[in-house]
């Protein structure tokens, strides 16, 4: 994140850029372009991790992750980081904003039964990795939704909790 912020605003979740269409800090078209780079880079990253351990470099994962406790948890996972990226945005910290998410991805991933994907992209990509952290093709559809629900659910409390960003 760190590394990307000049280049692109680090935009690596399309859930994030979604919530930025309802804030009003983002486009629908700049988003949906988003969205794609980010799913072909998170594929292209599984298939370079792939090959570094020796696989194949598309791997389908068997991984089933399916049962109301682990979709809510994405849900959980989701507002979670929404929160936290905007909130430290909000408090006008945006250079902490690489460390926040870094603490919050460390910590829900061992707080979350679903291991706290939260990102849709990052969901479709572990599709292609058969490992402990990929997930089945047949889960990513529910994991994507359960994320999209946590970010309406965001925008709703960021706009409460935060109300619109000043120009």
């Amino acid at each position: 994140i760190l590394i990307f912020a000049p280049v692109s605003g680090a935009s690596f979740n399309p859930v994030v850029g979604i919530v930025g269409i309802f804030t009003g800090e983002a486009t629908v078209k700049e988003t949906s372009w988003y969205a794609l780079a980010q799913i072909v880079g998170g594929c292209l990253g599984a298939i370079t991790a792939n090959l570094m351990f020796d696989l194949d470099a598309i791997n389908i994962s068997h991984k089933v992750r399916s049962g109301s406790g682990i979709l809510f948890s994405e849900v959980v996972a989701t507002v979670g980081l929404l929160l936290v990226i905007y909130g430290t945005i909000r408090a006008k910290r945006s250079s902490l904003v690489p460390f926040t998410v870094a603490a919050w991805i460390t910590g829900a991933y061992f707080f979350t039964s679903s291991t706290s994907l939260a990102n849709p992209a990052v969901t479709v990509a572990r599709g292609l990795s058969n490992t402990f952290a990929g997930i089945a093709p047949e889960s990513v559809p529910m994991f994507v939704l359960m994320q999209l629900i946590g970010a309406m659910l965001a925008v709703v409390i960021i706009k409460f909790v935060f109300g619109q960003p000043r120009s």
